[in-house]
């Protein structure tokens, strides 16, 4: 192999990666490239929710079914690139780099994005469990981390349930103790004693209720009768607001302070950035205009 042929194909490459790496772009916004990628994640999506609708036609079920088909191939394309890429970034070149890509959380979800329905297609019999088919088309799921890497909110939400996760987590073991506080209370007002409702004859029953009361959403299917259990209910309602309300709070206070700091970061890096300048002379203090 000639070494001309050598820099082409490294300069090939190089011209890919820029493409399909959103951080290796000069420019803002998405490349054409990985905007196509994100418009086949949404039709797939779209096709997903179109193959569940019965009263669709054979003919438009086959034409599903083969654009299906066409993503699946084009991810599976869009994966051995990215595979080829990786090789750009200093953390991913040789051997011991791939495997390290490989098993990154991107390049993981990418292969489930595609892989487990082209086995399926590849090697299933035709007489198939359709429960197996409908996991499969759950895992394109899976396609909604493709595409968390070109959008900026995606980022902003992960780094904020790593900034809030401690206290979310209390909050978490907060509602799961005041659950089953209130699921016990009623079982012993309304299961045992009172009129031993069907629907608080168990603690696990009895949880249905505590859950559809501490969340609010109250569906009305079970509920105390008697004067103690609507006591003890109304407590636990009420109780049931804040519990809601804190870790909403709690999260909400950990996103401002996320974008806030992404602010202050952007701002002090594009000072920096007018300060070097200055320094080499490349733009001139605004006193010597």
């Amino acid at each position: 192999m000639s070494i001309q042929h050598v820099m082409t194909q490294m300069g090939l490459r190089h011209r890919l990666y820029r493409q399909m790496e959103p951080n290796a772009r000069d420019k803002t916004g998405l490349s054409p490239f990985n905007l196509f990628i994100v418009i086949l994640v949404l039709l797939s999506f779209l096709a997903l929710a179109l193959e569940t609708e019965p009263t669709m036609s054979d003919d438009w079920m086959l034409a599903i079914q083969w654009f299906n088909i066409a993503i699946i191939a084009i991810f599976a394309v869009e994966y051995l690139l990215r595979l080829w890429v990786a090789g750009e970034d200093p953390r991913y070149r040789g051997l011991k780099g791939r495997l390290r890509y490989i098993f990154s959380g991107y390049a993981m979800a990418d292969l489930v994005a595609f892989l487990p329905e082209l086995l399926w297609i590849l090697f299933a019999p035709e007489d198939s469990s359709q429960q197996v088919v409908m996991v499969l088309r759950v895992l394109r799921l899976a396609r909604l981390a493709k595409i968390s890497r070109f959008i900026p909110a995606f980022d902003v939400l992960g780094a904020t349930l790593n900034r809030a996760g401690q206290q979310l987590f209390t909050t978490l073991a907060m509602a799961m103790a005041l659950v089953y506080v209130s699921a016990v209370i009623l079982y012993f007002v309304e299961g045992v004693g009172g009129l031993q409702q069907e629907s608080f004859a168990s603690i696990p029953r009895a949880i249905w209720w505590a859950i559809a009361t501490l969340t609010t959403v109250g569906y009305g299917d079970v509920y105390p009768v008697t004067p103690l259990g609507r006591f003890f209910a109304s407590v636990i309602a009420i109780a049931g607001i804040g519990m809601v309300a804190l870790p909403a709070g709690v999260f909400a206070s950990a996103f401002s302070d996320e974008l806030r700091e992404r602010e202050n970061a952007k701002l002090k890096a594009r000072n920096e950035a007018l300060e070097e300048e200055i320094e080499t002379g490349e733009v001139a203090p605004k006193g010597d205009a």
